[in-house]
């Protein structure tokens, strides 16, 4: 008997809506450690299916790459789980339950109108997950996040109508452009996808919302948006050149940004747009092994990020500091959070014996391989980046450097325990990836990540930037300034422009304002009475009342009692568009 995960999360948001205190962390733990039960107890072939109108979907398809995100997506639940145990706010445990179970449930779509489904469900749910930040900064951000959100879901859903349309399968898989609707149709899913991965220049929402989010749910939203998305460029775009190119533009635009960054989790965002690149240029290289490394990378990308956020967070909860400049001298203070962040600073920098080092490299022995020695060169590069901004820099000046007495608050023990398990999954990988191999798609897995070779070229490449490093400690610290990204374009000119258009329209535009009033007064008037049956003495006067119109005169009132009894296709129409305004609003 199968159970799809998605619905025990759905089942256990629900529970944690109606429930309290330790009734209610019982049920949250119980069903993220249900859901993972659930993910392990699915064997490829499975299938549920139902029908809409000649449509047959698929709402769970079981094979290799779907069983793999499946399992980590349900391990980092329950992990995030456990790391917000302590929050009180029920709507953000419904908030991020439902994320997490709308994640499984595209992982697990086997078509693409249910996969679509639940893509659009997972950017609500993510929505409300960063608006728990419960600032200024995040309700903006959050409006920001959803406009781009809208955008590329939008074209999303094009491309999807337009496959169909144009005799495409309704199977979640690889997508081909011959045709002029299927190559439009190729382009719109990409566009689609390439927004929910965080490829450049629709990469801003991520560095821009994720930081503005509460101390947990930064943890989830690291996971799964731009996982879907690599896990759908995997089904569906497989050996696009153009996401070769795009991937390493990723992974050093990433560490550039990272570079001049002074927020940390703002920085850990920009290696989150770094690492996806990793795996967007894995897919576009197309080979077996580049496939592989993207799927594992992915992998265990979500165990160290998370890992690493939930330092960041842990640093934040305790000071209520969050920049490189305003921290330092607490390590003394927080012994166990430097160390469990250690862990995921190493995984991340692809330190030999953690989970970064079996997964990364095998991306970048697959580009030596492919004859990309350009791409090699670049992501290596990146590599290096990695390692001096996120397991040098920002540990060293969070939690050494110079002590400025910051007060050090004790931490909840449910995010030591969360931090410890996402430890000991980085550390378990890197031993002993064998595990991880044996569930990739493409077997077998020709790689070893533990030759002499591979082990001395990673030790030189850390040891010197280790070095170099502390050469350039004195010019390496935090500034105090703020990074300008492509989200500029609609933070700062869009609005200026639209109110000096606004503005510049003066006496014109208000005149058509009240003329536009005027109109909806008046055709609210003449559309309503037939059916209210009310005299237009009794209705008029209401409605000029509320929109701030005046009366209607004699001649008009003349006119109107004239025509009420018909019903002009221009009424008609208005109402058409009320009614469908109000259903789009309660839809939404």
């Amino acid at each position: 008997m199968t159970l799809h995960p998605a619905l025990v999360l759905f089942a256990t948001a629900v529970l944690a809506a109606v429930t309290r205190g330790l009734v209610r962390r019982v049920t949250l733990v119980a069903g993220a450690l249900a859901a993972l039960v659930a993910v392990t107890q699915l064997t490829p072939g499975d299938v549920w299916t139902y029908e809409i109108a000649s449509y047959r979907l698929e709402v769970l398809r079981v094979d290799a790459l779907s069983h793999l995100f499946g399992l980590v997506f349900s391990a980092i639940t329950a992990i995030g789980v456990i790391y917000a145990l302590h929050v009180g706010r029920t709507t953000e445990h419904v908030a991020t339950l439902t994320y997490a179970g709308a994640s499984l449930g595209v992982v697990y779509a086997g078509d693409w109108l249910t996969a679509f489904t639940f893509w659009e469900l997972m950017g609500v749910a993510s929505l409300a997950v960063i608006w728990h930040g419960g600032t200024r900064e995040s309700g903006a951000a959050g409006f920001r996040y959803l406009l781009v959100h809208i955008a590329g879901g939008s074209l999303f859903f094009v491309g999807v109508a337009l496959h169909l349309a144009g005799g495409g399968a309704l199977a979640v898989d690889p997508i081909t452009a011959d045709g002029s609707t299927r190559s439009l149709a190729y382009w719109c899913i990409l566009a689609g996808v390439a927004v929910n991965a965080a490829i450049p220049p629709v990469h801003a929402w991520l560095t821009d919302a994720y930081p503005e989010a509460s101390v947990t749910g930064t943890v989830f939203l690291s996971a799964y948006t731009t996982k879907t998305a690599v896990y759908v460029l995997l089904r569906g775009f497989p050996g696009s050149e153009l996401l070769l190119w795009a991937g390493v533009m990723m992974a050093l635009y990433g560490v550039v940004y990272a570079v001049l960054e002074n927020d940390i989790r703002r920085l850990l965002g920009y290696h989150i747009v770094s690492q996806v690149g990793y795996m967007v240029a894995g897919v576009g290289m197309g080979t077996p092994l580049a496939l592989n490394g993207s799927a594992a990378h992915a992998f265990c990308h979500i165990l160290y990020k998370a890992l690493l956020l939930m330092g960041a967070g842990a640093v934040l909860q305790a000071t209520g500091r969050r920049k490189l400049t305003e921290l330092g001298g607490i390590a003394e203070r927080m012994p166990l959070v430097v160390v469990l962040y250690t862990v995921g600073a190493f995984s991340i920098s692809g330190v030999p014996l953690f989970n970064g080092f079996i997964s990364k490299s095998m991306v970048v022995s697959a580009a030596a391989e492919g004859g990309w020695p350009t791409a090699e060169l670049l992501l290596t590069l990146a590599s290096i980046g990695t390692f001096l901004h996120t397991g040098l820099k920002l540990p060293y000046f969070t939690f050494f450097g110079s002590d400025r007495g910051i007060a050090v608050k004790p931490i909840p023990r449910n995010m030591i325990a969360a931090m410890a398990l996402g430890s000991a999954a980085c550390i378990a990988l890197g031993v002993a990836p064998g595990w991880l191999y044996a569930r990739l798609v493409w077997q077998p897995v020709e790689y070893h990540p533990y030759t002499l070779d591979h082990v001395v070229s990673a030790m030189q490449l850390l040891v010197g930037t280790g070095v170099g490093f502390w050469w350039l400690l004195a010019k390496l610290g935090g500034e105090a300034t703020i990074s300008l990204d492509t989200d500029w374009l609609y933070r700062k000119p869009l609005p200026a422009a639209m109110h000096a258009l606004v503005a510049g329209a003066g006496r014109t535009g208000a005149s058509l304002q009240a003329a536009g009033l005027d109109a909806v007064r008046r055709m609210t008037v003449y559309a309503a009475n037939p059916f209210l049956v009310v005299s237009r003495a009794g209705l008029e006067p209401v409605v000029s009342a509320v929109l701030g119109t005046p009366r209607l005169d004699r001649r008009e009132a003349a006119h109107y009692d004239e025509n009420v009894s018909r019903l002009p296709i221009g009424v008609t129409v208005f109402w058409v568009v009320v009614g469908f305004s109000v259903l789009a609003l309660l839809i939404w």
